[in-house]
């Protein structure tokens, strides 16, 4: 199965840490949309989603991941479907203009929450998995560009940076 992750999933070592078949086969985009950090998450932070705009010249751009069918549960629970999530067939448009339908997740209406801003851990595992997958230099730079804050729990900080480290060599700042 196909499946399309604009989030801290386009990092392959967290993806793979998750559901170990998934094997990144290209990058896309879908048109209408933008990456937002508003979906509220448990630790009470902002996690990725892409959000609908009514511009079609609005882009979120991602990695479309070839996925064990197996292994969909597995995908499911680490993104909380129906605890923040909902699942979505959608149409990406992949670099040589040719159009696959891959599986995501979007935020419920119930859990987004335009003031919330992400951990730096999280938006820097968007922001290396966007670099692992060149994605373009302005997009990336969206990213880096995001308000982020500190996590209070340095454990849940420090396991995430762990992902950061193996994904990128030692000399990576």
């Amino acid at each position: 199965m196909h499946y399309f992750a604009y989030g801290s999933n386009m990092l392959h070592e967290r993806l793979q840490e998750r559901v170990p078949s998934a094997r990144p086969i290209a990058k896309g985009q879908l048109s209408g949309f933008r990456l937002a950090f508003h979906k509220r998450s448990n630790d009470e932070s902002g996690k990725g989603d892409i959000a609908h705009t009514d511009n079609s010249q609005d882009r979120a751009y991602g990695v479309v991941f070839d996925i064990d069918p197996k292994q969909e549960a597995d995908l499911d629970r680490h993104e909380g479907l129906g605890y923040g999530y909902e699942k979505e067939q959608i149409q990406i448009t992949m670099e040589d203009g040719a159009i696959l339908t891959a599986l995501t997740y979007r935020a419920m209406s119930t859990h987004i929450d335009a003031s919330l801003r992400p951990y730096t851990w999280y938006r820097d595992l968007v922001l290396y998995g966007a670099r692992q997958n060149g994605l373009a230099d302005e997009y990336i730079q969206m990213i880096e560009d995001v308000e982020t804050w500190d996590d209070p729990k340095p454990e849940r900080e420090r396991k995430n940076r762990q992902i950061i480290e193996r994904a990128t060599p030692s000399d990576t700042p």
